[in-house]
């Protein structure tokens, strides 16, 4: 199969994965807490918060949630999965967020499950709540 021919009941869609630091902050707010909130705001369809357990960027710093490390700046990835046009329409706030981190596009297929009117403007949903 062709990534753009969907499956039955799929329809190709693009995944944003966002990795900032977990102390990353926009104006006093989580980083993650805000780009959640404008891709909310922006009618996509939904956007998850992914805390890691250990990793390491660009410094080569190995961050991790150990007991007996001191580190407190685990890696965040934030998921949000929605039609090409509107994933790369949410780019330019990213770009007014990011000092740093890293962000990736993946093609993928999205298959919906959600109640039609959901929360979302527009009808659709996503999530939980």
């Amino acid at each position: 199969m062709t990534p753009d021919v969907p499956a039955p009941g799929g329809a190709p869609a693009l995944r944003l994965t966002v990795l900032v630091g977990e102390q990353d902050v926009w104006h006093h707010r989580p980083l993650y807490a805000e780009i959640v909130h404008r891709a909310r705001a922006a009618g996509l369809a939904g956007a998850s918060v992914f805390r890691g357990i250990e990793g390491f960027g660009a410094g080569s710093v190995v961050h991790t949630q150990r007991l007996l490390s001191l580190s407190e700046e685990l890696p965040v990835a934030i998921v949000v999965v929605d039609a090409e046009e509107r994933v790369r329409g949410f780019l330019p706030q990213l770009d007014e967020l990011l000092a740093g981190g890293v962000v990736t596009l993946d093609r993928c297929e999205m298959i919906a499950h959600r109640a039609p009117d959901a929360g979302r403007p527009g009808g659709g949903g996503g999530g939980r709540g």
